[in-house]
């Protein structure tokens, strides 16, 4: 499955950040591209009728985790990712061709705090978000035995010019009121998007990777790191600092989507020959505000 042959690619969360630019990078080498409908009354049926013939089946669905977490917004976050996966793997078993490749989304918020990880590594957190992709993960893995490649995106923080972190993080910073989140201690990995995408085509020409790859540069920063760089590549102030306590009276429990650190290296990737375009955040970000 090289690319350059032409692909049928179905994307099941097309419209967001990533589903867009996906889309976009594809389009000009010919590929067809389906957007993937999975709704609460779809039936496996018409979910397999769309699937049926496809090489690639993206799956991105997913309510932004970036929110305040009351217990109904927990439901919607676990709904629109396992129900979701649920549906597409029971929609592969009774496809008559099956998709060959199964990339689904994932997050490196499995993983735990505070120490070094990398693709190996299998010290996950004991917290609702880890608990959450382990669930997700294990429901895509259930495609394998369909004789599906199976492939787990463990995004880190996706940097874009239209959307993602950058939409929330750069208006403050170019108002002059930018500063470090909590301590600023926290490790962010992260990812910039034309380096997400090009790691996509990587992997579908790239048999040999399966399960979980991590999304993310192989230069991880500190918050305090980040916010320099901010300043001095938008050339603002950034002493203002928002208080942990403050983050946690705003997003709850998802707090710890900002406030956790989780330092991530790309390993697999890396030792399959990928190259970065964005391996350091200055450049990503000189990139976005360019």
């Amino acid at each position: 499955m090289a690319i350059g042959n032409r692909l049928k690619i179905a994307i099941c969360g097309k419209s967001g950040l990533v589903g867009s630019k996906i889309e976009e990078f594809f389009n000009p080498q010919h590929n067809e591209i389906v957007g993937l409908k999975v709704r609460e009354d779809s039936t496996i049926e018409s979910i397999a009728e769309q699937l049926d013939k496809c090489d690639v089946l993206i799956n991105l669905s997913g309510t932004t985790i970036l929110a305040r977490w009351s217990d109904a917004y927990k439901k919607k976050l676990r709904s629109s990712r396992i129900d979701t996966t649920k549906k597409l793997v029971d929609a592969i078993k009774i496809c008559k061709e099956k998709p060959k490749l199964f990339l689904s989304a994932s997050a490196v918020g499995i993983y735990e705090s505070n120490i070094v990880q990398d693709d190996n590594s299998q010290k996950y957190d004991d917290d609702f978000l880890s608990a959450l992709c382990l669930e997700w993960e294990a429901e895509a893995k259930k495609a394998q035995p369909l004789g599906v490649r199976v492939v787990q995106m463990r995004f880190g923080v996706i940097l874009a010019k239209d959307g993602g972190a950058m939409s929330k993080i750069l208006p403050p910073f170019r108002m002059g009121v930018g500063g470090k989140l909590g301590d600023g201690k926290q490790m962010v990995s992260w990812i910039h998007i034309e380096d997400l995408l090009r790691a996509i085509a990587f992997i579908i020409k790239t048999p040999a990777i399966t399960d979980s790859v991590n999304f993310t540069s192989p230069h991880p920063l500190s918050n305090i790191e980040q916010t320099k760089i901010l300043g001095k590549v938008l050339k603002r102030p950034t002493f203002f600092c928002v208080p942990a306590f403050l983050i946690k009276l705003i997003f709850g429990g998802g707090a710890s989507v900002i406030l956790d650190s989780k330092e991530v290296y790309p390993s697999k990737l890396l030792e399959h020959g990928f190259e970065f375009h964005y391996e350091k955040f200055e450049d990503a970000l000189r990139e976005i505000v360019r």
